[in-house]
């Protein structure tokens, strides 16, 4: 298990402060999620009705809401000039609140008028916000707070006779002989239960937004006392909240005894549906909708989103899709030095790093495969054309400089090219020109000597044109494999096939990259760590050896990558689904969004 995540699985409560009693309006920071607050209601792409409207003196106040764009604004209809309408959004359950959001008034001679659209949530933040229409003419009403109820599956305050299964992600927690349980179903449902206790014990689950570091708003769910009999449970909660754009939300069951009147929670825990389903989940925790990517790492958030998409593409999920529109339509665009890298990003995601556009150039191909929008494949396209423009046959013969100083041919970059250039030529119908340039890419590849006489992957040549030698990273064993096996579907030659078996064979045997069964990078052994272009390596071999296995139906390869999903799952993962840099396990181990994102790989398969 990942170690320094969780200090103790027996917390004794501190004593709780009680809610605020003051419950008027805060300052409002501005929100920012699909769109910035203050967006004009005549772009919303949605408009309901959750709440039923509210009268003051001939008055009507009304709450309507985009659930596509994860906004709302109120509007004021038959009154007078001077009358207002506003919102007010509360980040603690409706305790408190920002009042007053785009107050608008009614202008001479009209009858009505209406805000523009705030936010509901921020999940930026973790913050999962309330929202309601106020009005006043001639006295204050307000429309009831949405959405107070969290639904996923099913919504809160669910019976637990209605669970689908039921597993304990973590350890009970013990209070004066009472055992207290944490328990979640199929459909990340969660409930708490009490056993061995007496009248007056109580159970209920607290949830937070942000791995367990705050609860506004989700304390004392379902808070129920033992009647009769020696225990209890609540009610089931949802732990996930797609409508606000919240994923990986954090659950913990506590309870207190009462004759001591003291109380006792268990560790926090986010739910399991599935192996994949809980790290995808808590891979989409880390994503900024407001910047649109993983901040921050340029080529590492285009690897990501790939894993995202495969995914997506392999469980028939979508709830992700928004994230890939949205990293497309924000990123697009040109970006100075220091805003998305150490380079500035020219428009089209085109760097002088010509490996960072190429891992661009996949993640696209990926959004394609799983949506068919076809502004993703004509993304890809343009983007392989610029990588082309660095195909230099005046040094060591052909192969992509790495950077457009020209200064290294490296094994990355030419994976990149031969997996990208095969890809758009068996994606575009009527192509010739991509299929020559994948065959090409691919008979220099073999040829360059960049592929060692064991079948491994060095990092590039030298500047005579020789193996250098350098390490062997389980990401360019990836792209030789992945890169191979798409030229083989571009051409039909079986001897590409041939070549990429050749390298997974290498790559799940070696010694050089594999220890007790399991992948293993250099930077992975005794105390060393990864950087973080590292963390994301093994994600990448995982990828293109599982699409290998799939095409050739190899039981070993099939094997090597369940070995790895159950050594992360068992030693490489905490109780809120957070997959570390080394696969096996131990210590030290280092856990961010990109090591996520490459364990989410290798459990997809």
């Amino acid at each position: 298990m990942i170690r320094g995540v969780v200090a103790s699985l027996l917390i004794t409560l501190a004593p709780v402060a009680p809610p605020s009693t003051d419950t008027g309006p805060s300052a409002a920071a501005v929100v920012c999620v699909l769109s910035c607050d203050t967006l004009d209601p005549s772009r919303a792409r949605q408009e309901t009705f959750p709440v039923p409207e509210r009268r003051v003196n001939g008055r009507r106040v009304v709450l309507h809401v985009s659930d596509a764009d994860g906004m709302g604004w109120a509007s004021v209809d038959g009154g007078v000039t001077g009358d207002g309408v506003w919102l007010d959004r509360s980040w603690d359950g409706g305790a408190t609140w920002e009042g007053l959001l785009g107050r608008a008034t009614v202008p001479g001679s009209w009858t009505g008028t209406r805000t523009l659209m705030y936010n509901v949530t921020d999940p930026v933040a973790h913050q999962r916000g309330l929202l309601r229409a106020c009005g006043d003419g001639a006295g204050v009403v307000c429309t009831d707070w949405i959405y107070p109820t969290v639904c996923d599956v099913t919504c809160d305050r669910t019976d637990a006779g209605q669970a689908d299964g039921d597993t304990q992600p973590v350890p009970s927690t013990t209070l004066f002989g009472r055992v207290i349980r944490l328990h979640v179903d199929r459909n990340a449902m969660a409930w708490g239960t009490i056993e061995a206790g007496g009248p007056g014990d109580e159970v209920w689950l607290d949830r937070s937004w942000d791995s367990g570091a705050t609860w506004p708003g989700g304390s004392s769910l379902g808070r129920i006392g033992v009647t009769a009999g020696a225990g209890t449970r609540t009610a089931m909660f949802a732990t996930r909240d797609p409508r606000g754009r919240h994923y990986g939300g954090a659950v913990r069951a506590c309870g207190r005894e009462a004759a001591h009147a003291q109380g006792s929670c268990t560790a926090w825990a986010r739910p399991t549906p599935t192996r994949t389903a809980a790290a995808a989940d808590a891979l989409a925790y880390s994503y900024d909708p407001y910047t649109a990517w993983w901040p921050s790492s340029w080529w590492n958030s285009a690897a990501t989103l790939t894993a995202l998409t495969a995914y997506a593409a392999r469980t028939g999920d979508h709830r992700y899709d928004w994230m890939i529109a949205r990293t497309f339509d924000v990123n697009r665009g040109p970006f100075a030095a220091g805003q998305r890298g150490s380079d500035p990003v020219e428009g089209d995601f085109i760097s002088r790093s010509i490996d960072d556009t190429a891992w661009w150039g996949l993640a696209w191909i990926g959004a394609y495969d799983l949506t068919r929008d076809t502004r993703y494949l004509s993304m890809a396209t343009t983007i392989a054309a610029y990588v082309h423009r660095f195909w230099d046959t005046g040094t060591c013969g052909g192969g992509v400089w790495w950077d457009r100083e020209r200064t290294y041919k490296n094994a990355v970059t030419a994976g990149l090219y031969l997996r990208l250039a095969a890809a758009l030529h068996n994606r575009t119908p009527g192509d010739t020109l991509w299929a020559r340039r994948s065959r090409t890419a691919a008979d220099w590849y073999l040829a360059s000597g960049m592929v060692n006489a064991s079948g491994l992957v060095n990092d590039g040549l030298t500047a005579d044109c020789r193996n250098n030698g350098q390490t062997v990273w389980t990401y360019n064993q990836g792209l030789g494999i992945g890169g191979l096996l798409e030229t083989w579907r571009a051409t039909g030659d079986a001897r590409y096939l041939a070549e990429a078996r050749r390298l997974a064979d290498a790559g799940t045997t070696s010694p050089v990259l594999v220890v007790a069964g399991v992948l293993t990078e250099s930077c992975d052994t005794g105390t060393r760590a990864c950087d973080d272009n590292q963390k994301q390596f093994k994600g990448v071999f995982a990828r293109y050896l599982a699409d290998l296995a799939q095409v050739t139906g190899s039981a070993a390869y099939q094997r090597f990558g369940e070995a790895q999903s159950d050594s992360i799952w068992t030693a490489d993962r905490d109780p809120l689904n957070r997959l570390g840099q080394r696969w096996a396990g131990g210590s030290p181990n280092q856990v961010d969004w990109r090591t996520q994102a490459s364990g989410l790989e290798a459990l997809t398969g």
